[in-house]
């Protein structure tokens, strides 16, 4: 066995035929549910979400988790290949990926992320992982011998890396969707030898990359690794099954929005009582429209039927990573002490919204009675994500929504 200070290889992908691309992409699998997923592959046969969610393929009463979603899941990813709807790429490569969405755009590489690395902390995580949700991903992978879901990475930007992405990126993509979810995803293949190894270099150079998007995936594809390293006994760390599917980005061209919070009741308390409460730690002040936060340590509040703006007037501890973020002050001074929120990862009474929804999709929810109230907040920038990865420290779940989101299909990496 070989332990590898590498933190990222080229690999022999399987991607869409260069036509096929836009009837295959498909968006993340955990950002749809089971009857969207449905809706979404009706006339569309070739839909990645027959892999990905493949439950939708099912009859409707089918547990999601069950060995026939993992076996038809597998079926249908050989299905594509063998009709050539895939194509396995002839020798390791990396991938150049660029999403444009408005005027966000991104220009990141797509690797094998190592295992060691995440293992011994040079690939830096920052949250907790559920397991229901990280044994799924495990056996997703086991099932189907491929990494589908991508992982998000984050690097401190390297200048050169980024001219050479760029100069790749000057010419046709070789793999085009012009629209999903109103964002263009465009790949370049890169297998010249020069080329892959200059990429590699630069890489590997990098003190660290941390996980923004895609910690159950992480997971899953190291506890895959250490079964099948156990299995083996004998690896020299550069097998398929020794890597993640990861796509890297400079921290300069990540975009992070807003992650916002819903909890369905006060905790025995009415409005007027519940403000009054409020007050006692916070200036609160009604405003006319929806507000959203325009710098930390403020956030926004819909009950019913009115904005109020928040802003925190308690100590705040702006040396401690985790204690500063406005996630954590928004649990530890309201949520918890006003509302009675336990655990944000367990507690059934509070909800989560990505920023990309839209302050109309909070106070729809409050409005039709769901929810009680809704916040929203400043987003959390990546140097405080960075700072609290490599303080080893655990951020509050559902800090961070990244946008725009990879897509399922473009880029799959095979175990064999």
């Amino acid at each position: 066995m070989k332990f590898t200070d590498e933190l990222a290889r080229p690999f022999a992908g399987l991607r869409p035929a260069p036509e096929r691309a836009p009837e295959i992409a498909a968006p993340p699998y955990d950002v749809v549910t089971t009857d969207e997923a449905r809706a979404l592959i009706r006339d569309k046969p070739y839909s990645f979400l027959h892999v990905s969610r493949a439950e939708a393929d099912l009859p409707p009463d089918t547990d999601p988790y069950s060995d026939a979603v993992y076996a038809a899941a597998a079926k249908n990813l050989r299905s594509f290949e063998d009709q050539g709807i895939l194509i396995r790429e002839k020798t390791p490569a990396f991938y150049v990926y660029r999403m444009i969405a408005g005027n966000r755009v991104q220009t990141g590489v797509v690797h094998s992320a190592s295992i060691d690395a995440y293992l011994h902390n040079r690939i830096r995580k920052h949250e907790l992982t559920r397991p229901a949700k990280e044994n799924d991903r495990v056996r997703q992978i086991d099932t189907v011998d491929a990494i589908t879901g991508p992982v998000l990475l984050v690097y401190r930007r390297d200048p050169v890396l980024s001219s050479a992405l760029a100069q790749i990126s000057s010419n046709p993509p070789d793999t085009l969707v012009p629209d999903l979810g109103g964002v263009r995803h465009e790949l370049w293949v890169v297998s010249q030898k020069d080329q892959v190894a200059h990429i590699a270099t630069r890489l590997n150079n990098l003190d660290a990359m941390y996980i923004a998007d895609g910690h159950h995936r992480s997971a899953a594809a190291a506890r895959v690794a250490e079964a099948r390293r156990a299995a083996q006994v004998e690896y020299d760390g550069t097998e398929p099954y020794n890597g993640f599917l990861a796509v890297s980005f400079p921290d300069d061209e990540v975009t992070v929005l807003d992650y916002n919070r819903l909890v369905r009741d006060l905790n025995g308390h009415d409005t007027d009582a519940f403000l009054t409460a409020l007050r006692k730690r916070c200036d609160v002040r009604p405003v006319t429209g929806a507000f959203r936060p325009k710098q930390p340590h403020y956030f926004g509040m819909y009950i019913d039927g009115k904005w109020y703006k928040l802003r925190l007037t308690s100590p705040i501890d702006g040396h401690d990573p985790v204690e500063r973020l406005d996630v954590r002050l928004l649990d530890r001074l309201v949520l918890g002490p006003l509302l009675g929120v336990g655990d944000p990862r367990t507690d059934p009474r509070i909800d989560f919204i990505g920023g990309s929804r839209g302050t109309m999709a909070i106070a729809a929810r409050v409005d039709a009675g769901e929810m009680a109230v809704g916040f929203t907040l400043f987003p959390t920038s990546l140097a405080d994500l960075m700072a609290v990865a490599d303080a080893g420290r655990i951020m509050p779940p559902k800090s961070t929504w990244f946008y725009p989101k990879l897509a399922d299909g473009l880029i799959s990496l095979p175990l064999k």
